[in-house]
């Protein structure tokens, strides 16, 4: 029987936050929207969602952008898992990560949140912190900058040329974690960087 996942992008909202680090999750979900040729639509839970599909007869993705800011994505979150019955189990945390060098995609479930704060603010929301998540690395800031500058500043030159295909290596991972498990997805894209 098919099951209904929640794929959660982290990020914040508006036009300036939209091409920076911290938004790579918002990223992955709008390419996920995009291979199935939908579009996001307001939700009275306070985001922006897809309702689509793993593949025709395939598990039921719910595709959500947080409309709040990275620090209290929790609430949100929370009200979407209620409204369509999704289990922690079942809601994938799709995030920027420092601690992982950038274009390099780690998968787990549950732990600690590593100083993420939209991560923090989920498991404190869903009263756990047992939920799959798919970490897009973004690497840490260059000499002594202040990493809450780095993940709010644009990508590099260099970096840009990369990003799209990071961005849809980082889907893949979603939609492979969704139709064939955890242990699947980390063994194809644990390996690739």
């Amino acid at each position: 029987m098919a099951s209904t996942w929640l794929i959660v992008g982290l990020g914040n909202p508006g036009p300036r936050y939209e091409a920076t680090r911290h938004n790579i999750g918002q990223m992955v979900v709008d390419e996920l929207a995009r291979r199935r040729g939908e579009r996001f639509r307001e939700h009275k839970a306070g985001a922006r969602v897809v309702e689509t599909w793993l593949a025709p007869g395939r598990d039921k993705l719910v595709l959500v952008k947080p409309n709040t800011f990275m620090n209290v994505s929790g609430t949100p979150v929370a009200a979407l898992a209620r409204f369509y019955s999704v289990p922690a189990e079942r809601i994938v945390v799709v995030h920027d990560e420092l601690d992982i060098p950038f274009d390099s995609i780690r998968l787990k479930t549950g732990g600690g949140h590593g100083g993420h704060n939209g991560v923090r603010d989920v498991a404190r929301a869903l009263a756990t912190p047992d939920f799959p998540r798919v970490r897009a690395g973004i690497g840490r800031p260059p000499g002594r900058q202040d990493p809450a500058d780095w993940v709010l500043s644009p990508f590099g030159a260099a970096e840009r040329d990369t990003l799209p295909i990071f961005v849809s290596d980082a889907a893949d991972a979603v939609e492979q974690l969704v139709g064939e498990g955890l242990t699947a997805a980390q063994q194809k894209h644990h390996s690739r960087g």
